[in-house]
């Protein structure tokens, strides 16, 4: 797929230890096109698939979630998204942005839970939705 095709696509990713949402804008970036999650099985495994993802999309631009605490200070969360975001960089060439994401789980539950669905059922969709919230801020910022 040419970059001409999708001029400035984005995809935002959601770093999780089982599942990993991604979230991809239509191709003016202007909204969220699609939403998914992959499986998380390992750091490099997980960095290749999210490289596939973006490339088979036309992605030209990351924004990975980067989850503070509420006071703003980073913990174990926050240094694995880093390590994550800099391996994306390193083996795959990929520029990452990294998006403070503090309260994207929290409304991606809330979100969830206000359609109806049942809190086993969140657990397949958090991810996604979360992503999608990390997309709509970015792109919020971009206006």
């Amino acid at each position: 797929m040419d970059s001409s095709e999708n001029p400035c696509r984005i995809m935002a990713i959601d770093y999780g230890d089982r599942r990993i949402g991604l979230a991809v804008s239509d191709p003016s970036a202007t909204l969220c096109g699609e939403a998914l999650t992959i499986t998380n099985r390992g750091m490099e495994s997980a960095a290749a698939a999210v490289a596939d993802e973006a490339r088979s999309r036309g992605v030209l631009t990351l924004v990975l979630g980067l989850p503070k605490n509420m006071d703003g200070s980073e913990g174990e969360r926050a240094r694995l998204s880093r390590d994550f975001a800099e391996l994306l960089t390193e083996k795959h060439g990929l520029a990452v942005t990294l998006w403070d994401e503090r309260r994207s789980s929290i409304e991606a539950h809330a979100i969830l839970h206000a359609n109806g669905r049942k809190m086993k059922q969140h657990k397949k969709n958090v991810d996604a939705v979360a992503a999608s919230l990390i997309l709509e801020g970015y792109l919020d910022s971009l206006k």
